[in-house]
């Protein structure tokens, strides 16, 4: 069965969105790159979907930056599945509209044989989080206080424990914590 895996960037005091404080450096771009390459389908709201259109500018006209003409390559080649009351086409060949709610696609994706299924927008993260369909949990730490955004966990509706899996330091100073859920039970607040 395939797995969930929820990855995203953070700062310090628990702030996610792209106008935080985050450097990507030459080795985070290698990281997600790799990470994306080992992933069969990656899961995006229609925002973080709309910033990640990026790096298909990058396609056309590379960067002076390998890491970031590599991370191009791999978000450009693996499968996309965006969920959006909004938009109509993706705009992208290896990106599709979901069909049915979150819930409903994840559990057909865990039922189908492949690479594990990576998630990438809070939105997401926070629904599967409050639906406990999530299988591990990857916060990449930036050593960064931002004060101000858009805080990762906003609108949690249970206590879910972890279990740290492992850690992955990175020269910046950012580190990756690899977390899975515990069989502790979720209570309701």
């Amino acid at each position: 069965m395939r797995k969930v895996i929820a990855a995203i960037n953070m700062t310090l005091d628990g702030f996610c969105d792209h106008t935080a404080g985050f450097f990507a450096d030459e080795e985070l771009h290698f990281h997600y790159a790799d990470l994306l390459n080992n992933a069969g389908v990656i899961l995006y709201g229609r925002t973080t979907y709309q910033l990640m259109q990026f790096w298909q500018t990058l396609l056309k006209n590379p960067s002076d930056e390998k890491s970031m003409n590599d991370f191009a390559i791999s978000i450009d080649k693996i499968e996309k599945l965006v969920f959006s009351n909004t938009l109509k086409d993706t705009g992208w060949e290896t990106a599709k509209l979901a069909s049915r709610t979150l819930n409903e696609e994840i559990l057909e994706l865990k039922q189908q044989s492949g690479k594990d299924i990576f998630v990438g927008s809070r939105s997401l993260i926070i629904q599967l989080l409050n639906s406990n369909l999530l299988d591990e949990f990857q916060i990449c730490i930036h050593p960064v206080i931002e004060g101000k955004g858009l805080p990762l966990f906003d609108q949690i509706k249970d206590r879910t424990a972890f279990k740290l899996k492992k850690t992955k330091s990175l020269k910046s100073g950012t580190t990756v914590f690899y977390y899975e859920p515990t069989s502790e039970i979720t209570t309701n607040r």
